[in-house]
């Protein structure tokens, strides 16, 4: 539980961190659809690429930005199997063994997929979580989506919610990792026994950790209503969001990255 460090902000002077919120966020999108455009082996060299670099100009420790991948190393694994065994190619099978046939372009489909899934949470967690607190991410998703209160949405309601809601996702790890120790110094088991067992051992997990989540958002509540936090409208700002020129460099950074991707799926198919 401790490994899992999304929506852990990371403070430290870079030029990410410097960043307009609206940017990043923008880059985000774009940054996880280039991820998903890479279809050749140079495109995903230059995928890996991009990821370390983006770890180097945030200033972020390399193990830091691991911690985030290692918690869902099982689920890659697992994926990847699924797909080594599942696509089939042209050809004779690499390996036969009567059930299942592995193909040469199982085992590739595989290796993108992890490279895909592993750039994918080290670029949009560098891209938001790390480098942008809580609060300017707020005020990012809320002017991005400021067009919808035209039609009636409540626009900052939803982004303090999104905000909040990944904000809160440490507080609750940490959370279920003290539950959990609590719980196994009682004698509880939650390695061995069948899958069903083992899921009826994570209901002495769940309602305290259910429990203990609704009087965080009721502590929240009244914090904030004691500050006489009222969102939206008439509402004023410390910082004041404004785009300059390392923001445009970095749309055009981004773009241009993109462009050499889809070029190398062209020209090297």
């Amino acid at each position: 539980m401790k490994s899992i460090t999304l929506g852990q902000y990371y403070s430290v002077d870079s030029p990410i961190h410097r960043l307009d919120p609206r940017v990043k966020i923008v880059l985000a999108i774009l940054y996880i659809v280039i991820v998903f455009l890479s279809a050749n082996i140079l495109s995903m060299a230059l995928l890996l690429g991009s990821a370390f670099l983006l770890i180097a100009l945030a200033h972020i420790p390399v193990k830091l930005v691991m911690k985030s991948v290692k918690p869902i190393v099982f689920i890659i694994a697992f994926t990847a199997i699924i797909n080594i065994f599942w696509t089939s190619g042209e050809g004779d099978p690499l390996i036969d063994i009567g059930f299942a046939q592995i193909y040469k372009e199982g085992i590739v489909n595989a290796i993108f997929l992890v490279i895909r899934i592993f750039v994918l949470i080290i670029g949009s967690s560098i891209l938001l979580t790390y480098t942008t607190t809580p609060i300017s991410l707020t005020d990012g998703i809320e002017r991005l989506l400021s067009p919808l209160k035209k039609i009636g949405l409540p626009v900052h309601d939803f982004a303090m919610i999104m905000t909040i809601a990944l904000r809160f996702i440490p507080t609750l790890m940490e959370e279920a990792d003290k539950i959990m120790s609590a719980q196994k110094a009682r004698g509880a088991d939650f390695t061995n026994g069948s899958l069903i067992q083992r899921a009826k051992a994570l209901i002495p997990i769940l309602i305290p950790l259910f429990s203990s989540s609704i009087r965080h958002a009721l502590d929240l509540a009244t914090a904030m209503e004691c500050r006489c936090y009222r969102g939206g409208e008439g509402r004023t700002r410390m910082k004041i969001l404004k785009c300059g020129t390392a923001d445009i460099v970095a749309v055009i950074s981004v773009v241009a990255f993109g462009a050499a991707v889809v070029c190398l799926n062209v020209f090297f198919a």
